[in-house]
C-alpha cells in the first residue's frame, strides 16, 4: 500500500464527497482523514453512501500528520488550515478561493485575508501553470467559471484582447449544497437564471487570467512562475494577458446563469481582437496551444454538455462571426469536475510527480 497519505477537509459537500470518491479509488493516494466539523464522529458512508469507506468524519482541526491535502471550504476558513498544514510539510491543494488572487483583489471582493503575504499562491490551471504547480508545495485551484473561459481565452492572446463578453451557463451543482432559494428545486427547474449582475467573485480571476481592466493587480500570476508571455513549455501563460492587451487592458463583461441541470458549465464567449485572424489562423492556435493535452479537446462543432459530464476534460470550439468581426467560443466543463475536483487531483498529481491522468481515467 502507499505511504502517500491524503486528506479531504470539508467532506461533506459536494465537491468534497466527489473527491473522496475519486481518492478511494486512486491508486498512489490513500485516504486517511474526512473532515466536516458539522458531521464528525459520524460514519462518511451514512452520510454519503457513494463514498464506500470505514472512515468516519473528523473535525477539521484533527487533520494532521498526513502527505497530502485537499481543501474543499468556503472563503476565509481555508486560509488558517492551510498556513497549518504547510508548516507541518503538507502539500496542499486549496479549492477555496483563499489563495487564487493579489492580496489587494481578494480584499475588494472578499474581504480581508489572514495571510495577505502568502498571495497570490500558484494558480492551478494545470495546463498553463503545470512547472509551477510541479514546484510548488500549494496550489490554488482555479474557479469553475474561470477555468472554462481561461482555456478559451489563452490561445486569442497573441491577437490583443480588446473585449471580451462571457455568457455563461451552469448547473445548480455550482452553488454548493447548502441550500437556497435561487437553487431550490422548484426554482431552479424549467427556468433559467441570470445573476451576479452586480460582479460575481469568478470576475477578478478572469480579468487576471486576461489582463482585462476591472483587476487591480495581474502581477501576482507572474510572480508565481509566468514569464509574461508564454510558459516554460513555449505555451501562453495564464495571467499575461496585460501584455498583449492595449494598455489599460481588454474590456471584460462576465454574466453567469443558473440553468435546470445538476452539473456541467457552458460559456459561448464573443472576442474582438486587434488582430483578426483567418478561420485557418483561428484553428492554428488552439490546435498548438493544446497539442499533447488530454484533457483539453478542440472540437469541429460547438461541445454539449453531455460529452463532459462527469469526466475531467474541456472541450473547446472556435470560429469566426465575419459579420461581427469577432471571435465566437464555446467552452464546456463538469463543474465538479475539470472545474473543481478533477482538477484539484490532477494539479496533486503534478504535485506529487505522478502521471497526470492517475485517479482520473
Amino acid at each position: 500500500m502507499t505511504s502517500t497519505t491524503t486528506a479531504v477537509i470539508g467532506g461533506s459537500g459536494f465537491t468534497g464527497a466527489e473527491l473522496a470518491e475519486l481518492l478511494l479509488r486512486h491508486p498512489s493516494l490513500r485516504l486517511t482523514h474526512v473532515s466536516s466539523d458539522t458531521q464528525a464522529g459520524t460514519p462518511v458512508a451514512a452520510a454519503l453512501p457513494r463514498v464506500r469507506t470505514d472512515l468516519s468524519f473528523c473535525r477539521h482541526d484533527e487533520v494532521t500528520g498526513v502527505d497530502t491535502a485537499f481543501l474543499c471550504l468556503p472563503d476565509h476558513s481555508a486560509a488558517p488550515i492551510a498556513g497549518r498544514l504547510l508548516a507541518e510539510g503538507t502539500r496542499v491543494v486549496d479549492l477555496s478561493p483563499d489563495f487564487r488572487l493579489s492580496a489587494t483583489d481578494y480584499e475588494e471582493w472578499y474581504g480581508s485575508h489572514p495571510f495577505p503575504e502568502m498571495l497570490p499562491g500558484v494558480y492551478g490551471l494545470t495546463e498553463l501553470h503545470r512547472d509551477e504547480v510541479a514546484a510548488a508545495q500549494l496550489v490554488a485551484n482555479p474557479g469553475c467559471y474561470p477555468t472554462a473561459a481561461l482555456l478559451a481565452l489563452t490561445p486569442l492572446l497573441p491577437l490583443g484582447l480588446q473585449d471580451v463578453v462571457i455568457d455563461a451557463k451552469s448547473g445548480a451543482s455550482g452553488a454548493g449544497k447548502t441550500p437556497s432559494e435561487k437553487t431550490h428545486f422548484c426554482t431552479v427547474d424549467e427556468d433559467l437564471l441570470a445573476y451576479g449582475i452586480g460582479g460575481h467573485r469568478h470576475y477578478p480571476e478572469i480579468a487576471a487570467g486576461i489582463g482585462a481592466s476591472g483587476t487591480t493587480e495581474t502581477e501576482g500570476w507572474r510572480a508565481a512562475g509566468a514569464d509574461g508571455v508564454t510558459g516554460a513549455d513555449g505555451k501562453a501563460a495564464s495571467g499575461a494577458g496585460a501584455d498583449h492587451a492595449d494598455a489599460a487592458g481588454p474590456s471584460l463583461v462576465f454574466l453567469p446563469h443558473v440553468v435546470p441541470l445538476q452539473r456541467g458549465i457552458l460559456e459561448t464567449i464573443y472576442v474582438s481582437t486587434r488582430t483578426l485572424p483567418s478561420a485557418v489562423e483561428l484553428r492554428a492556435l488552439f490546435d498548438e496551444m493544446y497539442a499533447g493535452e488530454h484533457f483539453v479537446e478542440v472540437c469541429e462543432a460547438p461541445p454539449r454538455l453531455r460529452q463532459v459530464a462527469g469526466t475531467n476534460y474541456c472541450r473547446l470550439f472556435a470560429t469566426l462571426d465575419e459579420r461581427s468581426r469577432r471571435i465566437v467560443l464555446v467552452a464546456a466543463i463538469d463543474n465538479l469536475l475539470k472545474g473543481a475536483v478533477g482538477q484539484a487531483l490532477q494539479n496533486m498529481n503534478v504535485m506529487l510527480g505522478l502521471p497526470e491522468q492517475e485517479g482520473l481515467l
